[in-house]
């Protein structure tokens, strides 16, 4: 941020030294000459006080120094040119030598009150560079996601307020416990908060003695404090992040637990009495034949459920990295429909010249079959259509069922493990797995699902997955 003046003449900074000399001789010459022409009108004692603009000009521009020799010089000048006997340094007449004191003091006074006006002047412009430094730290610190990131802006804004080559601010170890610091060098200041080292300030090169005062009086405070609650924000961001995370862990080894207690009982129990049956001599062959399959089923339907527990597992453990590969989108639809039986079938619109994807073919095998085992199991007795194209750079595919449909609160709660949507098939419904699985895959490969339905008919599932340009040879393969 650019320094502002105060005002036009109470400057910040004072012109060089050559200036203010040149300026001092040229202002005193220009008021000797101009008095000339004033002693026809007034008296010439009274002319001297003309010279009180110039020392008041330069010693508002130049200082009191400058501003005294300024008042010298035009005592002088004005004897010289303008008091009888002129020529010479000497007074005739007492009055005249009442009236050059009386002018000399006058010019000591004014140039004090300048230089003091301009002390006040630089102190408020001082001041209100260490309320912008404040407000600009604040917005940085408190005003950013991460108090690790703000710390290098931070330190360039330091820098370039107090007018330092460099300036970084470093956060101090976890265990710094110490609210003392090694005051003796003035390159790396301790920054405390709460008792103990948060961090360091640091510079290439010590500052001088009058700007290590300031920066230790009236910017400091102010920084240790924002930092101090920039620290103690993000540690309760982390806090509340730790806890969200810890309840979604209870709530899914409550699900879990749940599924486990409920899900896989349901086809061991199956299972156990099936196998008690198939124990009994007295039972027909069409029967025995009859309970054995409702062994196998049971133990499929025990068996998806645990891949889609071990799947999800490993979606939610980071441990279901795909493994990317061109492939057909058809290949894997017609694999995932041989899969999942549906006694009403499958209506099958799929383009037939959609580019090959690269993705991880199996992971998008294993969503479509639970994407479609979803909709046959509501699709009742009507066919699941699936339909397949390309729309500029994305391909999509629609599982479209028949049932009941989806009301709007659930559409993308129907996507959380262990989210069994209410509705007229409460005794039919699934685990409530699938559709997270269909999701965590298909994220995985770079693309996005969603639901598209009104109750009472149907429910389409958009699966939108990214294209890109295939080499030719895969192409041609």
């Amino acid at each position: 941020m650019a320094p502002r003046s105060s005002s036009l003449l109470l400057r910040d900074r004072r012109p060089p030294l050559p200036v203010g000399v040149a300026a001092a001789v040229l202002a005193v010459a220009l008021t000797t000459l101009a008095i000339y022409p004033l002693r026809t009108v007034v008296p010439v004692v009274s002319t001297g006080v003309v010279y009180l603009l110039a020392v008041l000009l330069v010693s508002s521009w130049f200082g009191i120094w400058l501003g005294l020799a300024t008042a010298v010089a035009s005592a002088l000048a004005f004897n010289w040119f303008h008091l009888p006997p002129t020529g010479r340094l000497t007074i005739s007449d007492a009055q005249n030598v009442v009236a050059l004191l009386v002018f000399l003091a006058a010019a000591v006074v004014v140039s004090t009150l300048a230089e003091l006006a301009r002390a006040r002047a630089n102190e408020a412009e001082q001041r209100r560079r260490e309320a912008d430094l404040a407000a600009e730290l604040a917005r940085l610190l408190l005003g950013g996601p991460d108090v690790e990131a703000a710390l290098a802006p931070a330190g360039e804004r330091l820098a370039a307020a107090l007018e330092l080559p460099f300036a970084a601010v470093e956060l101090a170890p976890g265990d710094a416990e110490d609210a003392g610091g090694d005051d003796r060098d003035a390159r790396r200041i301790p920054l405390h908060a709460g008792g103990r080292r948060i961090a360091t300030l640091r510079f290439d090169a010590p500052p001088g003695e009058p700007l290590l005062a300031r920066l230790r009086e009236r910017v400091l405070p102010s920084l240790e404090a924002l930092l101090g609650a920039a620290l103690a924000r993000d540690a309760l961001q982390r806090e509340v992040v730790e806890t969200k995370a810890l309840r979604r862990s209870d709530d899914l080894k409550t699900a879990l637990l749940r599924a486990v207690s409920h899900d896989l009982r349901s086809p061991l129990t199956g299972i156990a009495a099936a196998g008690e049956a198939l124990a009994s001599a007295r039972i027909s062959d069409a029967e025995r034949e009859e309970l054995a399959g409702a062994v196998v089923g049971e133990a499929s339907r025990m068996s998806q459920l645990v891949d889609k527990l071990l799947d999800l597992s490993r979606l939610q453990g980071g441990a279901a990295e795909p493994r990317a590969e061109w492939c057909s989108i058809e290949e894997v639809l017609r694999a995932a429909m041989e899969h999942t039986p549906h006694a009403a079938g499958w209506s099958v619109g799929i383009d037939p010249q959609l580019p090959l994807i690269r993705a991880d073919a199996a992971q998008l095998e294993r969503a479509f079959a639970n994407l479609l085992e979803n909709a046959a199991r509501h699709g009742g007795t009507h066919p699941v259509a699936v339909r397949a194209r390309a729309v500029g750079p994305r391909l999509l595919v629609r599982v479209v069922d028949r049932g009941p449909g989806i009301a709007a609160p659930e559409r993308e709660r129907i996507f959380e493990p262990f989210y069994r949507a209410p509705g007229p098939d409460d005794g039919h419904l699934g685990s409530g797995l699938g559709l997270a699985v269909v999701r965590g895959f298909v994220e995985a490969n770079g693309g996005r699902v969603w639901v598209e339905s009104l109750p009472g008919q149907g429910a389409t599932f958009v699966v939108e997955l990214p294209l890109e340009p295939a080499p030719e040879a895969v192409a041609a393969s």
